[in-house]
């Protein structure tokens, strides 16, 4: 059978991404996000005077707190790096780490070695584990790519309530458009009403105990509060491997084999669920950045590509068996029909809405602008 897919020219994005557009030379809309981005966040002499900007802004706000701001960790190379570099840069983090019970020894590992060579305060937050289960079982059961937001929008209410808390009003996170790119939003969307509904509808109760993020709290936090959510690593000409070379030098820190797979469910979630069932490969995402930014060839990525990523030996069964799901049960879940996050509530339509309000917010840095190239794009 032939491949009809068509691919971008400039990087390795195709039409398995929902709503992807081409221009006349064949280049795809996330490539033009990027440019977009890149001139936002330059990777020239104006880096640097912006990266001194940040920082200078960080220490003056925190100047009378314990803590100047708040960076989330997971033992991964980009949230380590982070911490790492906020440290040598003179801030004065805490390093948050939202526990879901789905740590790998190595990320476990990775999270106490920096924090003591670092020698920055560390807090853990525990989620309910059985009210978090429960909401991914949902997530499985609503079809849907969205299977990991869960964790995704715990981690982001904790770090706002952690920096509220403590009177912080910066918390950095790790995210690099030039080595993860943008995932689009028919591959990943979030939100704290999507995370409400689909909770609801799946297991007819109310969240209790979830560190959710509804309209109403993020509002709090922004403009009342005006805690802002940088993704600290744009203002760096950041590259994953050279990362890890100094993670793995100052640090003593250990490589996991994968982008996010210092999570196991994450792992399975990525080379499992989404693979399998929905087609999704998400290495496109992270190796189209990269190709954008010159760390990996186009060529190179195709190769890569063809190979899916390996499964390790028990991963999956393990994974359904701690869910507490049979596998009757898990199988059911593969062979449910696909759907969409429209086909549940959720805040999109009002953001669509809200656009002109949101660039406004973006442009004056209240949020993020990589989370408006994201929606708006």
């Amino acid at each position: 059978m032939t491949d009809t897919r068509t691919i971008c020219s400039r990087c390795v994005s195709d039409t398995t991404i929902p709503k992807i557009r081409f221009d006349g030379n064949g280049v795809c809309n996330f490539c033009k996000v990027n440019d977009k981005l890149a001139r936002i966040f330059p990777t020239d002499r104006g880096r640097q005077q912006m990266l001194d900007d940040l920082v200078a802004n960080i220490k003056a706000t925190g100047r009378k707190k314990k803590y100047d701001c708040i960076i989330g960790v997971s033992g991964g190379t980009d949230s380590t790096y982070t911490l790492y570099s906020a440290k040598k840069l003179g801030l004065r983090p805490l390093a948050v780490h939202l526990n879901n019970t789905w740590d790998t020894e190595i990320a476990t590992e990775n999270i106490r070695k920096a924090v003591e060579k670092l020698e920055v305060d560390f807090r853990e937050i525990h989620c309910d584990w059985e009210e978090f289960r429960a909401l991914q079982i949902a997530f499985l059961k609503a079809s849907v790519t969205d299977a990991e937001i869960p964790t995704d929008i715990a981690i982001f209410g904790v770090l706002l309530r952690v920096a509220a808390e403590e009177g912080t009003r910066y918390v950095l996170n790790g995210h690099s458009f030039r080595t993860e790119g943008i995932a689009p939003i028919g591959w990943t969307y979030m939100d704290g009403r999507y995370i409400r509904s689909v909770y609801k509808q799946f297991t007819g109760e109310k969240l209790k105990h979830f560190p959710n993020v509804n309209l109403g709290s993020y509002l709090y936090y922004a403009f009342l509060k005006r805690i802002r959510m940088v993704p600290f690593l744009n203002y760096f000409d950041y590259s994953k491997e050279r990362a890890r070379e100094v993670l793995e030098r100052e640090l003593e820190w250990t490589y996991y084999g994968g982008h996010h797979f210092e999570s196991a469910y994450t792992y399975f979630v990525i080379v499992h669920l989404l693979m399998k069932k929905f087609g999704v490969d998400k290495r496109k995402i992270g190796f189209s950045a990269k190709i954008r930014s010159g760390q990996m060839t186009r060529q190179e990525a195709l190769e890569q590509l063809k190979t899916p990523p390996p499964v390790p030996e028990g991963l999956t069964e393990q994974c359904i068996e701690k869910l507490g799901l049979s596998p009757e049960q898990f199988e059911a879940i593969m062979q449910a029909e696909p759907k969409a996050f429209s086909d549940y509530k959720t805040y999109y339509p009002l953001l669509q809405t809200a656009r002109p309000f949101i660039k406004v917010a973006s442009m004056l840095r209240i949020i993020s602008p990589v989370l408006y190239q994201k929606f708006f794009s």
